[in-house]
């Protein structure tokens, strides 16, 4: 197999291609390794740390616990990390123009407590309580983003002022009553509580997964060998949809071996998957990649700067309050406290975990999805290991700092190859 400089493979001489199908499969694998340590050499890790990581944390707890890696606790370690990963989400858009959104948390109690005050105070239907809540986050991004844009603060500062603003308005709204219980059998309610019992629902969302892998690898090998760039084998493509296709059927048989495919997960898989396409297959997702490479080179492209900054902030507000929304349906109520706490700080922590740089330019929204991982497999373990929860924030600041120094040596590494 020909090694791409972007890593990519080109297709194998056609005696090759008449070889026996392990033969085909080890030289796939020889072929990722080439690539790998290519990688390694150019601070290129990729998703490579996180997962290991991810894997330490799985089989230490694992060994302390029989019930960590139980059918009932994978399944609601794949509803709990859906609020907060949505928000994270939205943190990877700010992230890659290099920037820093402070306000999240506040947007997202911000968003619950007006869904709260519409449906449950003044009797308003929830689907439009609950639309009425996003777009409330929607307009806080885009508030913000626009300042942000125009007076070339640094978002962190913007986003600072927002964090206090909608924390104050959040408690405006709920007033002296501090908490609202939600309609346990409402609509929002039933975003974490309501599960696909049957098998066919887990099992066909695995094999709609692994076709697209399939499908958007065909269809990226199949665009870049009609140009003439280096492109995958078609055995590279079969050897990572097989992988896919593991991972996938894997998760499916957990998961209904406990309850079935939570609605909560499905809706998560979905928004992540389509904001990728967002960020990688469209006009504006490159023009979001090309700021976090240089502000001052985008404007000289012509880029219309002030639009996308003020646009990746509203994603980000937006995410916010569905994140929030979600938070409020896992305890079915809304406080004061809606949106404080540890909120932010693992929001932002799973977007760096996961392999979404500081400096700006490098990530995917399937980065919120592994860190958020990392971070909820620890507070889970911990939970049912019985371990205080101070070794728990030290144990997720470790790890936080580990990618912290690890987007740093990579950064410097990148710049010695001329990659930065």
């Amino acid at each position: 197999m020909r090694g791409a400089a972007d890593g990519s493979w080109t297709e194998p001489a056609a005696e090759a291609d008449r070889s026996d199908p392990r033969r085909a499969v080890l030289d796939a694998v020889e072929g990722w390794f080439v690539v790998f340590r290519r990688r390694l050499s150019a601070g290129e890790l990729g998703w490579l740390p996180v997962v290991l990581v991810l894997a330490t944390v799985w089989i230490i707890f694992q060994s302390l616990n029989d019930n960590f890696l139980s059918p009932r606790n994978l399944s609601n370690l794949s509803v709990d990390i859906v609020g907060t990963g949505l928000i994270a989400v939205g943190i990877v858009f700010v992230l890659l123009l290099g920037e820093l959104d402070l306000s999240v948390g506040s947007i997202s109690g911000l968003a619950a407590a007006v869904f709260a005050v519409l449906n449950v105070n003044n009797g308003m239907p929830e689907w439009f309580a609950l639309v009425v809540a996003v777009l409330a986050g929607t307009a806080a991004g885009t508030v913000q983003g626009y300042s942000f844009a125009k007076s070339r603060v640094p978002a962190f500062v913007i986003t600072l002022a927002g964090l206090l603003t909608w924390n104050g308005i959040m408690l405006y709204i709920l007033g002296t009553s501090g908490t609202i219980n939600l309609d346990e059998n409402g609509l929002v309610a039933k975003l974490t509580s309501h599960y696909f019992t049957n098998d066919a629902a887990a099992y066909g969302l695995a094999a709609v997964a692994t076709a697209l892998v399939f499908l958007v690898a065909h269809q990226d090998r199949r665009r870049r060998k009609a140009v003439g760039m280096p492109h995958r084998s078609l055995r590279g493509i079969a050897v990572r949809t097989a992988v896919a296709a593991v991972i996938a059927f894997s998760t499916a048989y957990v998961l209904n071996s406990f309850q079935g495919l939570p609605l909560a997960l499905l809706i998560f898989l979905v928004v992540v998957a389509g904001l990728d396409v967002v960020l990688r297959r469209t006009h504006y997702g490159r023009q979001v990649y090309a700021l976090g490479g240089g502000v001052e080179a985008a404007r000289r492209a012509s880029l219309s700067v002030t639009r996308v900054q003020t646009a990746v902030l509203a994603v980000s507000g937006t995410m916010a309050a569905i994140g929030g929304l979600f938070l409020a349906s896992r305890i079915t109520s809304v406080s004061q406290n809606s949106g404080s706490g540890v909120l932010l700080l693992n929001a932002i922590a799973a977007a760096v975990i996961g392999g979404t740089s500081l400096f700006g330019g490098r990530g995917t929204t399937w980065s919120a999805v592994l860190g958020m991982l990392v971070i909820q497999s620890i507070a889970s373990g911990m939970a049912i290991t019985d371990t205080p929860a101070a070794l728990q924030f030290m144990i997720t600041g470790g790890v936080l700092f580990a990618a912290v120094m690890i987007d740093a040596l990579a950064r410097r590494s990148q710049e010695a190859h001329g990659r930065a």
